[in-house]
């Protein structure tokens, strides 16, 4: 069975649980796994239940696919997501977002949580991704091209749709939610940057610096879905504030800061 055969059956799996369709997928960050609360008529999947899927051993990552309504409009939520840095290969990473694509998802809403590069930053507020940099120095489009979902070499001028971010940043404005625009980090893990790397992570002009939402990003972009980048500024990167850091306060920062993420999230929702 061939990578795109495989694709096709995680998906006939899914479709064999609901009829429903969505339109809009979502992959929910470190402690921001609530918003699946206010969904109705939910069809809930363990990831370990579908084919090809593998388990996510992340913390604060329960690894469920939830399909059901949000304010009325028919999503698919992944609630949880693979790392790079659990030991699974990139392929493994953008599997649930290609499937995603076969359900018929047009447009993906990623979050993450992570860390504020930017000293204008602080902990607690929200960042709309405008772009990112791979500092992996690996894409999860090598090997062999799936001609059935993007071209080989696929531009990367605008992966974070710009209508997208502009319904973003009204809503926020409207519901008075801090959102801060910036550049992406990716960076591998599971140690957290040194305060050397984060220095060079600045100059080289990103905002913030996390451990996922790149390759998802990609493998979106390939398959033409628009895509639209929120991250929860959870702490401050190494060496800025003088202190340790641990995922424990990444965790409970995204809870403190998961009523006006969900209200936000739901308002776009209803826009797009």
């Amino acid at each position: 069975m061939n990578a795109y055969e495989q694709l096709l059956e995680a998906r006939d799996y899914i479709q064999s649980k609901t009829k429903l369709q969505p339109k809009i997928g979502m992959i929910l960050g470190s402690g921001l796994g609530s918003l699946v609360d206010k969904m109705t008529k939910v069809v809930n999947i363990k990831f370990e239940d579908i084919p090809h899927f593998k388990s996510t051993k992340a913390e604060g990552h329960q690894g469920i696919v939830s399909i059901g309504y949000l304010k009325k409009v028919c999503v698919v939520v992944l609630k949880g997501r693979y790392h790079y840095y659990e030991g699974h290969t990139l392929s493994d990473v953008i599997f649930p977002v290609r499937v995603m694509k076969l359900l018929g998802v047009e447009k993906l809403i990623i979050t993450n949580s992570c860390g504020a590069v930017n000293t204008s930053f602080r902990p607690g507020e929200l960042m709309l991704i405008t772009d990112h940099i791979n500092l992996t120095a690996n894409n999860p489009l090598i090997g062999d091209n799936i001609d059935e979902l993007g071209p080989r070499f696929p531009d990367a001028s605008e992966i974070y749709t710009k209508d997208l971010r502009v319904i973003a940043l009204d809503q926020a404005q409207k519901l008075d939610i801090k959102l801060n625009e910036g550049v992406y980090a990716w960076w591998t893990g599971p140690s957290y940057e040194t305060p050397a790397e984060i220095k060079m992570i600045r100059t080289l002009g990103a905002d913030a610096v996390g451990m996922s939402t790149v390759p998802e990003s990609l493998a979106a972009s390939h398959m033409n879905m628009e895509v639209l980048g929120i991250s929860c500024l959870t702490n401050m990167a190494s060496g800025i504030l003088g202190q340790k850091l641990s995922h424990q306060e990444v965790l409970d920062v995204a809870s403190q800061v998961n009523e006006s993420f969900s209200k936000l999230i739901t308002n776009i929702i209803k826009k797009i």
